[in-house]
């Protein structure tokens, strides 16, 4: 006998929510905004809002499904089943925080604060949670298939993200390494920088857009759905040993770019998950390029 389906209903911790952790009750941290000329009713409000929806998204789950919600901060040590419908609930960054742990279920992003987030991944409003559950299961359920950029280090270490993944020194220094692209004759060039960006259509609404904008590039940005890659290296630095003339490009499917860590630690994360990343040391290798799996988000 299958299992029914399991909702599971992902959010993070409001701003409210943070400021009572900090500042211990309401009225605390009332004062503390309104020292600074701000007002807690709005961060209250979005709160209430937030909550609301919740409540909301969870009585639309069948009574016949089983039902449990994870926390932001939980999600590297949740356990998903292949049953699972995951319900994003709250903002666009927050699907692209649970991505890297899901290997093939359907996600449903509900908008908790229509008008402020950009809507790219949370697609959908509280109130049509109950249809996109049950349209979730269906044999033909519709969904785009969004591409995700994948970093495997060559002692097995391996890491997914939906936008992007940087690789970089840990705090303000320099990243030091050597880059080339698969098929490059030999060891690839030497570069000092502080890092590398390697992003996906998704991400190209984010940090990889910024550094196409700034860097007024050529490339076309590729679209959520295209097995296509790009990447850039930030601030490559010139000198007698290292060079600049590998600083952008774009990557297909079965292509990767190779990096050589040149310095004492460099750190791979994806998505702003900084505390869930890959640590290399000097010697060590790193491959990114196209993920095989892809996040399947209902339409």
């Amino acid at each position: 006998m299958s299992l029914a389906p399991r909702a599971v209903l992902v959010h993070r911790r409001t701003e409210y929510e943070e400021l009572l952790a900090r500042h211990g009750t309401h009225g605390q941290a009332a004062f503390f905004l309104s020292s600074r000329g701000r007002s807690i009713d709005e961060v209250a409000r979005r709160h209430e809002d937030t909550r609301q929806a919740l409540r909301e998204v969870a009585a639309a789950v069948p009574l016949t499904w089983r039902s449990t919600r994870v926390e932001r901060a939980d999600l590297d040590r949740f356990l998903f089943a292949p049953e699972d419908v995951v319900v994003v609930v709250g903002q666009d960054g927050l699907v692209a925080n649970t991505a890297k742990y899901l290997s093939g279920q359907a996600v449903v992003g509900i908008d908790t604060d229509p008008g402020r987030n950009p809507g790219v991944l949370v697609r959908h409003r509280r109130t049509e949670a109950a249809a996109l559950l049950r349209a979730a299961t269906a044999t033909a359920a519709r969904t785009d298939e969004l591409t995700m950029v994948e970093a495997v280090a060559d002692d097995t270490q391996r890491l997914l993200a939906l936008n992007e993944i940087y690789l970089g020194p840990p705090g303000h220094q320099t990243a030091r390494y050597r880059l080339d692209e698969d098929g490059g004759d030999g060891p690839g060039e030497a570069q000092a920088s502080s890092g590398v960006l390697v992003g996906t259509g998704t991400g190209a609404t984010g940090w990889l857009r910024s550094l196409w904008r700034e860097r007024g590039s050529s490339l076309a940005l590729p679209a959520p759905c295209d097995a296509r890659l790009l990447w850039f290296v930030r601030e490559a630095w010139p000198s007698p040993a290292t060079g600049t003339s590998r600083v952008a490009g774009e990557l297909g499917r079965g292509q990767g770019l190779r990096l050589t860590v040149e310095s004492d630690r460099l750190v791979v994360f994806g998505d702003g998950m900084e505390a869930d990343a890959l640590e290399l040391t000097w010697g060590q290798s790193v491959r990114l390029g196209i993920a095989e799996r892809s996040l399947r988000l209902v339409v």
